[in-house]
C-alpha cells in the first residue's frame, strides 16, 4: 500500500474502521493515513484470533511471538484518548504479563466505558491491576467483565457510572468486592460465578438501581444478603443451600434457584420474604423430601418452574402445595426426568388412582410435565390438575426430557440425542399410563398434547 487513491481522509479512516482489529492493526504499520485512524480507533479488540494466531500455534513458535511484538508496538502507538470498548482475551503464560499490563495502563483512560480481561487459561491468574481503575481513572466504565483474574483492591475505587459487573473465576473476598461495588451508584447487574473466596455476599442499599444479581458456582459462599430495594432479578445456582437473606428486596419478581433441596426451601421459606414473587424456577438436583404444606401464600406467583431429580419415596403430589398458595398462578412446567423412572409405576399398582383432596385453581391455564412416566404420585398430580383446573387450555405431557433442540427435527446433525433404553422403556409405560387414566378425563376444551419418543432414532428392542 505504497500510493493510496486520493480520497479525503474522513473515507479513509471510515474505511479503517471497518476493517477487523487483525488487518486495522497490519494496515496501520504500512500507512500513515491507517496509523492516524488506528489512533482514532475507538473499539480494541485483542485475542489470538485478532492478533492472526491460531489454536494450534506453538507460544514459542516465531510467528506467534513476532505478530505479538508488532501488535504490542501499535498498540503503543494508539495514545488511548478517545477508547470506548477494549477486550483483551490473549493470555498464556508469565511472558505476557508485561504486555498486559502495558496495554491496560493504554487503555484505561478517562473515557472508557467497557473494559473486557478474559485471560485463558494457564497455571496463574493474572494478577489485575486494580490501581489503574482508582483516582477517577475508571469513572467512566459502565461494563466491566473480568475473568481468571486476582481482583484485591484495598480502598474504594467509586467506579460512578458503572452499570454491569460481571466476575468469572476471579479471586476476589466479600471485602475486595465492597471495594468494587463502593458508590457505584448507577449498577445495575451483578453477575459472580465461581468466584471461590467469597463466604459473605453483600449486597448494600446503596444500589438502588441494581435490578439483576447472579451468583453461581462459588463453592465457598456460606451467606447472601440482599439489602438493595429495587432487585427485580435474582439467579442462585450452587452445590448446596446457602442462607438467604433478602432484608428490603420487596421488588424481586423473578427467582431461580438451582440447588439440592431447593423445591422444599422455596415452598417453607421464601412466601413470607418475598411477596410480590411473580415467576420462580426451582431446580433441585436431588429432593428427598416431600414440598411441605404450610399457610404462607405467593399471591402474585404466576408463572411456575419446577426441575428436580427426586428421591424414589418423593410424592410428586405434594406439589399441590405451590398451588394452594398460589391463586393467581397462570403456567406450571415441571421437568421430572431425571427421578420419576425411579418411582412405583401406576402401572403395577392394583390399586390405581388415589384420591385427592377437593380443591380449585381458577387461573392456572398452561401445564406442561416433561419427563413424564408412569410414576403412580405424578398420574395422581396431572388428574389432579385437570378436576380442578376449570380454567385450562392446555396440558401437553412429555415422555421424553423435554428440550425440543435434541430433536432430530431440529438440530444439526439430523439425529435426536441418545435416549437410554431404559427411559424409551419407561416412556412407553407412561404412554400406557397416559391412555389408561388421563385420556378419559381431559375436557374437550382443553388441547392436549402428548410428545412421544421419536419413532426413528429411540427405537429398542423388546
Amino acid at each position: 500500500m505504497k500510493y493510496l487513491p486520493s480520497l479525503p481522509e474522513d473515507i479513509w479512516w471510515h474505511i479503517h474502521s471497518l476493517m477487523p482489529m487483525r488487518d486495522a492493526a497490519r494496515a496501520a504499520c504500512v500507512s500513515r493515513t491507517f496509523m492516524h485512524s488506528w489512533r482514532r480507533r475507538t473499539s480494541l479488540t485483542f485475542s489470538k484470533k485478532t492478533l492472526g494466531i491460531g489454536e494450534d500455534v506453538c507460544e514459542k513458535d516465531g510467528k506467534a511471538r513476532d505478530l505479538t511484538f508488532k501488535v504490542d508496538r501499535i498498540w503503543i502507538e494508539h495514545p488511548g484518548i478517545g477508547v470506548k470498548e477494549v477486550r483483551i482475551e490473549f493470555y498464556d503464560n508469565t511472558t505476557r504479563v508485561c504486555f498486559l499490563d502495558r496495554w491496560l495502563q493504554i487503555a484505561v483512560t478517562p473515557g472508557i466505558e467497557e473494559l473486557i480481561v478474559i485471560p485463558s487459561v494457564g497455571h496463574k491468574r493474572y494478577n489485575f491491576p486494580w490501581s489503574l481503575l482508582s483516582e477517577g481513572s475508571g469513572n467512566s466504565i459502565r461494563c466491566l467483565f473480568l475473568s481468571r483474574c486476582v481482583f484485591c483492591p484495598t480502598v474504594g475505587l467509586g467506579l460512578r457510572s458503572l452499570t454491569q459487573i460481571t466476575l468469572c473465576y476471579v479471586h476476589i473476598t466479600g471485602n475486595e468486592l465492597a471495594c468494587l461495588l463502593d458508590n457505584s451508584f448507577a449498577l445495575q447487574q451483578l453477575g459472580l460465578s465461581h468466584c471461590s473466596k467469597i463466604i459473605r455476599l453483600k449486597i448494600p442499599s446503596l444500589l438502588q438501581r441494581l435490578i439483576t444479581l447472579e451468583v453461581s458456582a462459588c463453592k465457598r459462599l456460606q451467606t447472601i444478603e440482599i439489602e438493595a430495594q429495587c432487585l427485580s432479578k435474582f439467579w442462585f445456582s450452587g452445590e448446596r443451600l446457602v442462607q438467604l437473606s433478602f432484608g428490603e428486596a420487596l421488588q424481586l419478581k423473578t427467582l431461580d434457584m438451582h440447588c439440592h433441596g431447593a423445591v422444599c426451601e422455596a415452598r417453607a421459606n421464601l412466601p413470607s420474604t418475598l411477596p410480590n414473587l411473580e415467576t420462580l424456577s426451582v431446580f433441585s438436583y436431588f429432593e428427598t423430601v416431600n414440598t411441605p404444606m404450610v399457610g404462607s401464600k405467593f399471591p402474585f406467583l404466576k408463572h411456575l418452574t419446577v426441575k428436580l431429580a427426586a428421591a424414589p419415596a418423593y410424592d410428586y403430589c405434594s406439589l399441590i402445595s405451590f398451588f394452594d398458595a398460589s391463586p393467581s398462578l397462570e403456567t406450571f412446567f415441571l421437568n421430572g426426568f431425571e427421578g420419576s423412572m425411579q418411582h412405583p409405576s401406576i402401572l403395577a399398582d392394583p390399586s390405581g388412582r388415589r384420591q385427592m383432596p377437593k380443591h380449585r385453581h381458577d387461573k392456572l391455564k398452561n401445564v406442561t410435565i416433561a419427563g413424564f412416566s408412569s410414576a403412580k404420585s405424578l398420574v395422581d398430580l396431572t388428574c389432579h390438575i385437570l378436576e380442578s383446573s376449570e380454567s385450562l387450555e392446555s396440558l401437553t405431557l412429555d415422555t421424553t426430557e423435554g428440550y425440543d433442540y435434541l430433536r432430530c427435527s431440529v438440530n444439526r446433525s439430523g439425529k435426536c440425542f441418545r435416549m437410554r433404553r431404559g427411559a424409551i422403556l419407561e416412556a412407553r409405560r407412561g404412554l400406557l399410563a397416559i391412555k389408561t387414566y388421563i385420556e378419559g378425563i381431559v375436557p374437550p376444551k382443553v388441547k392436549f398434547t402428548v410428545v412421544k419418543p421419536c419413532s426413528q432414532c429411540h427405537v429398542v428392542e423388546l
